[in-house]
């Protein structure tokens, strides 16, 4: 389990007023920021860019120390897990690896560092896809390659802990599957899974809980389900094998004061519920082929939840 509490990172001298609620002189990357990634499911962490959390991610890893607060893995800090690559295992930067060596090479000298046998390079190698190209020079990797070779980094310790910043950047759709299904097995075998992405439909089919953050504070920590279900643009499907009829329901259902939204052979309505939507329609004789309620996705609560948040426009 990973449990961040009261974190808080200032970046610069100082603390008088600022913009961002920091020092004058610096920026406040972290905002007494509390929350719990658990075992056994995959967690989301989500913000707008500035957010916080790349800042976050090295707080939780020691490779940035603290202003106040603490962030640990198994109740511990990161630097006093005895085992490195074993106890956690992470991608931050698929970019940070030295592009003259062949990934067998990147990988094996991980291993020896972290006591790991050496034959697990190959095996992870082989699990991400990356076995015939094990022997290639990073420097002439794609980015998904990078981003391949990073998760299999992680992977290489068996670890129980596993953190990923942005993984499916530069993978194609096939190895977007792939990463989808990969962390929700790793899940699945009691592991805990933290992933940062800014793919709503990417955290939509992948995440069970969610930890969402904006300018450095805690906006919400809560299953993937209960955020998108606290977004109120809900709206309604209507769908009619009528042109004209539609055309009509659609200025009779905007003169009522609802906003229509004209799709191809559907109309998106919101400000009405289905009995309301229904009643006109009858009315006015229109047929209906579909008229299906819709909640809000998880990227329009997202984005009404961090409206606040956004530090660049």
């Amino acid at each position: 389990m990973i449990e961040v509490h009261e974190l808080t990172k200032h970046y610069g001298r100082g603390r008088g007023p600022s913009r961002l609620g920091g020092s004058a002189s610096g920026r406040l990357a972290v905002d007494r920021l509390g929350f719990s990634v658990k075992p056994g499911r995959v967690t989301g962490f989500l913000g707008p860019n500035g957010a916080g959390k790349s800042t976050t991610l090295r707080l939780i890893l020691g490779l940035d120390e603290p202003t106040s607060g603490t962030a640990t893995v198994g109740g511990r800090r990161f630097r006093e897990l005895p085992r490195g690559l074993r106890d956690v295992g992470a991608l931050l930067d698929a970019h940070d690896v030295h592009g003259g060596r062949t990934a067998e090479a990147h990988l094996a000298a991980l291993a020896r560092t972290n006591g790991i046998p050496r034959r697990r390079a190959a095996e992870v190698l082989d699990e991400v896809g990356l076995a015939e190209a094990g022997r290639r020079r990073i420097g002439g990797y794609s980015l998904g390659m990078r981003q391949r070779l990073g998760i299999a980094a992680a992977l290489l310790g068996d670890p129980p802990v596993l953190l990923f910043d942005e993984p499916v950047n530069g993978l194609d759709p096939e190895g977007v599957l792939w990463a989808r299904g990969l962390f929700r097995r790793l899940a699945a075998e009691g592991r805990t899974v933290f992933v940062s992405s800014h793919l709503m439909s990417e955290m939509e089919h992948t995440a069970d809980d969610l930890v969402v953050i904006g300018r450095g504070r805690l906006i919400a920590a809560e299953s993937a389900a209960a955020f998108a279900a606290r977004g109120t643009r809900r709206s309604v499907t209507v769908r009619t094998v009528d042109p004209a009829a539609a055309r009509g329901l659609a200025d009779a259902l905007e003169a009522a004061g609802a906003t229509v939204r004209r799709e191809e052979g559907r109309l998106a309505v919101t400000g009405a519920d289905t009995d309301r939507v229904g009643l006109l329609a009858f009315r006015r004789g229109v047929p209906l082929a579909e008229l299906t309620a819709r909640a809000s996705s998880l990227e329009e609560a997202f984005m009404e939840l961090t409206a606040d948040s956004v530090e660049y426009r």
